[in-house]
């Protein structure tokens, strides 16, 4: 079983009843939850104030040897304004030394993408302690595919789609979009070739999706991928005014575009089923006109 470490350096929880459904549903699981105070930490709209959010981050330097996970409690806003404080030395020795399994997504990724940028180092996009293990129904999915990702040195996703036939291989990156493309010209966007870029996203209508990644495409970032993989976009009403304009016309618009393959229907993301995924890893992906597998490798896993 494994000691846990909860971290809140984005948003104040809102939810306080499915963080606490979450620390029990760990602790009946046999784990141990440490750091529980940061769940009720409140400054304005954030998790506590930025040197309390900012302390969750730099503790990770001097973790107790017998924390194997870190996890976020939520998501939100926050962490970009902690991103230019963080001691990115500092860490990077530490988690380079010994690196536990940090796992969350949606703000989250904005520290992620920092992390792997700065300091090289490999976290987890996937479940959260409030929106994923403290849900009222706990996803089966969800649940066995994170302590899958985080035990198995090499393990396989797959999932159904019918974008023409292809292969790529290299380091497997991305998160939440928007966060991803607010740190577009930043030093906390990593600068990857020939890598297999995941995204997603919450309550973003298809045109601005579309947007962000036409960014990242005239911002050069797309053309150097090998394949563009799209997890799960909720959250938005189409309307009249779309007149048919939808997430799969944006699809089609992207693979006419782009020069790499787009891959859609990765069940990632924010909603109550989704993978969990190592940011830094080594991916390979084949996909064979109606199903893709991608086998993931070369991340930390606890035993």
């Amino acid at each position: 079983m494994s000691l846990i470490r909860l971290i809140a350096p984005s948003g104040y929880c809102v939810n306080q009843a499915a963080a606490a459904r979450g620390i029990k549903r760990l602790q009946d699981a046999g784990h141990q939850v440490d750091n529980q105070q940061a769940v009720g930490r409140r400054f304005q709209r954030f998790a506590g104030t930025d040197e309390e959010r900012l302390a969750d981050i730099h503790q990770l330097a001097s973790l107790s040897p017998e924390c194997d996970i870190v996890l976020a409690v939520r998501g939100g806003y926050g962490a970009t304004r902690l991103l230019d404080q963080i001691d990115y030395s500092r860490l990077g020795h530490a988690l380079r030394s010994r690196t536990p399994v940090i796992c969350g997504h949606s703000d989250f990724t904005a520290i992620q993408l920092a992390l792997l940028a700065q300091c090289g180092v490999i976290t987890f996009s996937g479940p959260m302690l409030a929106g994923n293990f403290g849900a009222e129904e706990l996803d089966g999915y969800t649940w066995q595919h994170f302590w899958r990702a985080i035990t198995e040195p090499c393990f396989s996703v797959s999932w159904q789609n019918t974008a023409p036939a292809c292969s790529a291989a290299g380091t497997l990156w991305g998160g939440n979009l928007a966060m991803l493309v607010s740190l577009t010209g930043s030093p906390w966007l990593p600068a990857i070739d020939g890598g297999i870029l995941v995204v997603e996203d919450i309550n973003e209508h298809p045109f601005r999706v579309e947007r962000m990644l036409l960014q990242l495409h005239n911002a050069g970032i797309l053309r150097r991928q090998k394949a563009l993989i799209l997890g799960s976009f909720n959250g938005t009403t189409l309307s009249d005014y779309d007149a048919g304009y939808d997430f799969n016309e944006m699809c089609k618009m992207l693979t006419e575009r782009l020069a790499i393959p787009v891959l859609p229907g990765l069940p990632f993301g924010h909603e109550p089923q989704t993978v969990t995924l190592p940011l830094g890893a080594f991916g390979e992906l084949k996909h064979n006109g109606d199903e893709s597998v991608l086998t993931i490798g070369g991340h930390q896993v606890i035993k």
